[in-house]
């Protein structure tokens, strides 16, 4: 009976908690992901844990199945998936620049580069995202609790009201669903190709509706 009263309470504080994400910020990262597809530019992700796992599977989801099928196809690449690489910044530098540093060799501006953090203070991802910005890459992030450092480093942040570590990862990945599910079905509506980018640079930086 306790195990049982156990997952009612956790599946009532995730039902509690989905009604006040925020859609809003949602939609633009799909715009922003729609606006990487039609420009040419990569999307990168990375994050640490659960959050390195999501990272992967939001590229597996964004690579091939948003574009499956369509011509062109969304650059992605997850920046959690090369061990080696990893691990050698981490023993011959510092694991705060796992990211950073993998970072340094590949973005340009205009790419996108989504951070995805529970706490939004991870170390190595806030050095992620200063580089990007130095880097005149567009920031985003899906984050928890308030947002954390994260938030003030990024263009677009997603954050999920809660300080669980397991309804925002939960609430994560139904995020990153949403947010590809969204994203294929524009890649592959009619006349796509011809989609004018739903987002504005100003001065370097993105400006996204309030």
């Amino acid at each position: 009976m306790l195990n049982s009263l156990v997952t009612k309470a956790y599946f009532e504080e995730l039902s509690r908690t989905i009604p006040l994400l925020p859609l809003e910020a949602a939609d633009c990262l799909v715009r922003l992901f729609l606006a990487a597809h039609d420009t040419g530019h990569t999307v990168f992700l990375f994050g640490n844990g659960g959050s390195a796992a999501l990272a992967s599977h939001m590229a597996c989801d964004l690579g091939k199945g948003a574009s499956n099928g369509s011509g062109k196809r969304l650059r992605v690449l997850a920046l959690t998936d090369n061990v080696a690489l990893i691990t050698a910044w981490a023993n011959d530098a510092s694991y705060k620049d796992v990211f950073a540093q993998q970072l340094q060799s590949f973005v340009r501006p205009g790419d996108v580069v989504c951070a995805i953090s529970a706490s939004g203070d991870s170390p190595n991802v806030l050095a992620a995202l200063r580089l990007a910005r130095r880097s005149r890459a567009i920031t985003a992030g899906i984050a928890g609790c308030q947002g954390g450092k994260m938030k003030q480093l990024c263009d677009v942040c997603v954050i999920v009201p809660s300080s669980n570590m397991q309804i925002i990862e939960d609430l994560h990945l139904s995020i990153a669903h949403a947010v590809f599910t969204a994203v294929r079905r524009e890649i592959h509506r009619a006349g796509s190709v011809q989609r004018v980018p739903q987002v504005a640079i100003v001065n370097s930086r993105l400006r996204v509706p309030e």
